[in-house]
């Protein structure tokens, strides 16, 4: 046949495919979560996600070696305090579990990149993710407790701070607070378009944050909408936020795209527990090929938009980097 167009020209080799391919991925833009867990002393497995550890105060320095050496920069700090309280008043004590973990971390690897969620929902006794009014979050009075906790964070020597609770204003709070402390070089990295999802429960097992009673679909957002993933983006902007977030991932590639596309801010995502668990459990069942799924969903993600990821992969994904399976 005499045809023009032949796409199967530039699909002939590896290297032609790979000097052509649209979407890059590089380990610079993977983020790993780390769980800091006050009470323990060296490293658990995670029992709700493989793979996975609590680290103690004491080892936490062990979780950003192992980071490294797979070349691994920059992660996003979880904690588990030994109290809980209605207030969630551990959150931004000055020797809190993150805020030391930061230390210790800040101690001995300066020039890695720290990001801590700012939330209350692991430091309150019923687990939702602010301040309550009977069985309704407050929140404009969560407000000043979520500043006040970022503040704790940047004192410590974090990075940057994510705040991922969903309340509306909470950009602007904590900005004017880091601001008025001097910390106006600390980025807000904005959980703006997180969804009320079922795909979180292995996270909240792992973080001990489940809610004690009822649901976040007052705060979180309706897996339903697209267009109000846009509207909480431009507010986070407007409040000043730095980066943007669409949470989870695999399930909300559209509202990637659109965001990607509607602003200019950098955009992250988050490949979720229960995104990961599946893959896991798929995995050991026999029934996918875990390393080849781990980097196809991971490269849509990129292909969306995003311009970083969130990932329980990151390791595994910059060493498949590396060796050329996917970048």
């Amino acid at each position: 046949m005499e045809l023009i167009n032949r796409p199967r020209r530039l699909r002939r080799s590896d290297t032609v495919r790979r000097l052509c391919r649209e979407t890059r991925l590089s380990p610079d833009a993977l983020i790993y979560p780390i769980f800091v867990d006050e009470a323990l002393t060296g490293v658990r497995p995670i029992e709700s996600l493989p793979g996975q550890n609590h680290y103690g105060p004491d080892s936490v320095c062990e979780a950003v070696e192992d980071c490294l050496a797979h070349g691994v920069t920059h992660c996003i700090l979880f904690g588990l305090p030994k109290e809980k309280d209605a207030c969630g008043s551990s959150a931004w004590a000055e020797r809190g579990v993150i805020q030391e973990a930061i230390r210790a971390i800040k101690a001995k690897y300066p020039d890695f990149y720290v990001i801590t969620d700012v939330c209350m929902c692991e430091y309150t006794d019923h687990g939702h993710c602010g301040i309550l009014r009977g069985h309704d979050v407050d929140n404009d009075e969560t407000l000043t407790v979520l500043a006040r906790t970022a503040l704790s964070h940047a004192a410590a020597g974090a990075d940057m701070v994510a705040p991922s609770d969903m309340m509306d204003g909470r950009v602007a709070a904590i900005r004017e607070v880091l601001d008025g402390a001097g910390y106006q070089h600390v980025p807000i990295l904005a959980y703006s378009a997180k969804y009320a999802s079922a795909f979180y429960g292995p996270f909240r097992a792992a973080a001990g944050s489940a809610p004690s009673f009822g649901d976040r679909k007052s705060y979180q957002m309706d897996p339903h909408n697209r267009k109000e993933a846009l509207l909480e983006c431009e507010l986070d902007i407007a409040e000043g936020a730095d980066l943007i977030m669409v949470k989870p991932a695999l399930s909300y590639l559209d509202v990637i795209r659109e965001c990607a596309d509607r602003f200019d801010l950098p955009l992250c995502a988050y490949s979720v527990s229960g995104e990961y668990a599946m893959i896991k459990s798929a995995s050991a069942a026999g029934l996918v090929d875990e390393r080849r799924i781990m980097c196809e969903t991971a490269l849509s993600v990129f292909r969306a938009g995003a311009n970083m990821l969130i990932t329980y992969y990151a390791k595994e994904l910059a060493d498949a980097i590396r060796a050329g399976e996917i970048g």
